[in-house]
Order: structure tokens, then C-alpha cells, then sequence
């Protein structure tokens, strides 16, 4: 199996890659297009150790440090990188130069098939939209057969989305380790996910496993739980499963904490999409908390509330046009909602 482990001034990088795709996802500067650069050999890491399949393609102990080209490695950076005064078959083409003319052909015509280009295959990348463009490139670093495959898909412009992830993990069996900042294509298409940040993996799992089960805070902001609020276990009542939580400014019932004891220090997190809201007159009830909104901001379809006390909720349009009068506001926190860290 694929396995990189990488260090040196910035990177503690320990990322297992077996086969299919693996999600890299954190903020810039987090070590996403430097990992993939000492995976694919174009920098040397000071210390660790890569394995691609079961081949060692650099030990920092032993200094083997094997070039580029005898990696193995498919590797599709963030900028356009097909040679603009060729076609994209010639862009094929030239990466299948390994083979004789007839069988070159052949496997071109029916990579230029798999990915969707055959109406494509005679115009210049250029005249292709981003998409497409990223859907060639992908297909000629596959015609190598390469045993990983290295995508840095450098951002939204670029046009990842579920239908080449769909496309590469038909036309290709190995190891896919896929630069992205689009957390819902991660949930819908890749097999795991690595979150990278200050040079270190923060979480890593089955990538919807690592989205909807966070396990500490720093993964939790990386993921979209903008809701997260130092806390004080106050009480715990197993008997009850549930626990007691002192924030700042109010308390939350919770499920109960194993493992913990009373005066700890936790974090409690919970997404906006979950917090709910009513309006100020009703009777409190467990996990209420009167407040009042500061800020208002309209999306495609749904509205985000940013109330006092560093709450964001995040309801449906329709919801809000209900609501919007209120003269005031409570929001709620399912305790079946919250996570605790």
C-alpha cells in the first residue's frame, strides 16, 4: 500500500493511501501541494519515508531518493499543464509514446472514450472550457499507468466535480490522493479524507465519517462546525446519559460524557444547520437560549443568522420569512446535535 510519511521544517505529514481516492483538504499554506510534491519526488522531505505500492522511493535513513520518473507517479498540478500548440489527442498521444504506433492509437482512442472527449480530441486546450480542460489532463497522466495518481486541483476554477471523480475511479485502480477545497465533493465522492493543517494531518478517516463525526476542534472548523464554545463539565448523571456544560454565556445538556470527569475542560461544538430557531416569547425549554440577531446574510436557499453570543443557525428561506418579525428570539440546541470535544 501507498504510504507517505514526510517530515522536515514544516511538514509531520503520516498519510496512508490505498487504493482509490483520498481527499487532502485544508487552507492555504496547510501543506496540501507540498505533500504531493515530496510523494510525487519533485522536493525532498529531510526525514520519513515514501512507499508507493510496496516499492520504498525514498528512506530518509538509508538516502534513497528515487527521481521522479522512476516513481511511478501521475501528476496533475494546480495550473493548466497540456501543451497549448497541441491537440488533445496530440497531448495523449505524446504521453504514450512508450507503446508502438498502432497499439498508441488505440489506447488513446479509448482513453479519449472513457473520459468524454472523443468530440474533443482534434481541438486545442484552449478552446476547451476549465472542466474539460482538467478532464484531458487527468486522462493523459492516466495513459502513463502509473501506480498513483497526484491531482492538485487548484481550486473552483478549475471545475472538479462528482462526474470526473465518477470518470477516474472507472478508468483507474490504484492509489488517488486529490487536492480540493470543496467539502461536499469530498462527502460525495471520495473514499477518505485527510485534513491538513499547519503541516500535520488533523483527521483522516472515511471521508464521511470524518465530516459528520469530527474528532477534535481543529477538524471540527475545518468541516463547517462554526458553532464551538469552551465549556466546563458541570455535572454527570450516567443513569440519564447526559451531562451538564457550562459555556460562557448559558449551559447545555448533553449526552453524557464517558471518560471524562466533572470540572473538565471540553470544547461543544454543533453545526449552524442544526441549531433551531423560535421566537423570543416562547417557554424556554432544555438547550434554549434567548438572544438577539446581529447580522442577517442571504444564501441560494437559505439564510444564516449570526445571534449574540457567537451563535450562527442556518435555516431555510421560507423559515425566515416566517420569522423575520419576530420582536425576539431564542435558539435551540438538540442535544442529539452536539459534539463534544
Amino acid at each position: 500500500m501507498t504510504h507517505a510519511r514526510i517530515g522536515n521544517a514544516r511538514l509531520e505529514i503520516d498519510l496512508p493511501l490505498p487504493d482509490g481516492i483520498t481527499a487532502l483538504l485544508g487552507p492555504a499554506g496547510a501543506g496540501k501541494t507540498a505533500t504531493l510534491g515530496a510523494i510525487a519526488g519533485f522536493t525532498r522531505p529531510e526525514r520519513g519515508r515514501i512507499l508507493i505500492g510496496d516499492a520504498i522511493v525514498f528512506d530518509g535513513e538509508s538516502g534513497v531518493n528515487l527521481a521522479p520518473r522512476r516513481r511511478r507517479c501521475a501528476w496533475v498540478g494546480a495550473r493548466d499543464g497540456l501543451f497549448p500548440h497541441l491537440t488533445v489527442r496530440q497531448n495523449l498521444l505524446f504521453a504514450a509514446d512508450r507503446w508502438a504506433r498502432l497499439e498508441r492509437t488505440r489506447r488513446v482512442a479509448e482513453m479519449l472514450e472513457r473520459f468524454e472527449l472523443a468530440d474533443a480530441l482534434e481541438m486545442r486546450p484552449r478552446a476547451l472550457p476549465p472542466a474539460r480542460r482538467l478532464r484531458a489532463e487527468v486522462a493523459r497522466a492516466l495513459m502513463t499507468e502509473p501506480k498513483v495518481l497526484l491531482v492538485d486541483d487548484g481550486g473552483a476554477e478549475r471545475g472538479t466535480d462528482e462526474a470526473l471523480l465518477r470518470l477516474v475511479r472507472d478508468a483507474f485502480a490504484g492509489a488517488v490522493l486529490w487536492v480540493t477545497g470543496n467539502l461536499d465533493l469530498c462527502y460525495s465522492s471520495a473514499d477518505r479524507l485527510a485534513l491538513v493543517n499547519l503541516g500535520r494531518v488533523v483527521g483522516y478517516g472515511p471521508a464521511r465519517d470524518v465530516i459528520e463525526r469530527p474528532e477534535s476542534v481543529e477538524a471540527a472548523r475545518m468541516v463547517g462546525i462554526s458553532n464551538l464554545y469552551p465549556a466546563t463539565i458541570a455535572a454527570l448523571d450516567p443513569g440519564r446519559n447526559q451531562s451538564r456544560l457550562e459555556c460562557a454565556d448559558f449551559s447545555l445538556t448533553g449526552p453524557y460524557l464517558k471518560g471524562h470527569l466533572k470540572g473538565d475542560r471540553v470544547w461543544v461544538g454543533i453545526r449552524a444547520e442544526d441549531v433551531r430557531v423560535h421566537a423570543g416569547e416562547l417557554e424556554p425549554g432544555v438547550n434554549f437560549v434567548a438572544a438577539h440577531v446581529l447580522r442577517m446574510t442571504e444564501r441560494p436557499r437559505t439564510v444564516r443568522l449570526e445571534f449574540s453570543g457567537g451563535i450562527a443557525a442556518e435555516i431555510s428561506r421560507e423559515q425566515y420569512a416566517r420569522q423575520k418579525d419576530n420582536k425576539g428570539w431564542q435558539v435551540e440546541f438538540p442535544s442529539a446535535a452536539l459534539r463534544v470535544f
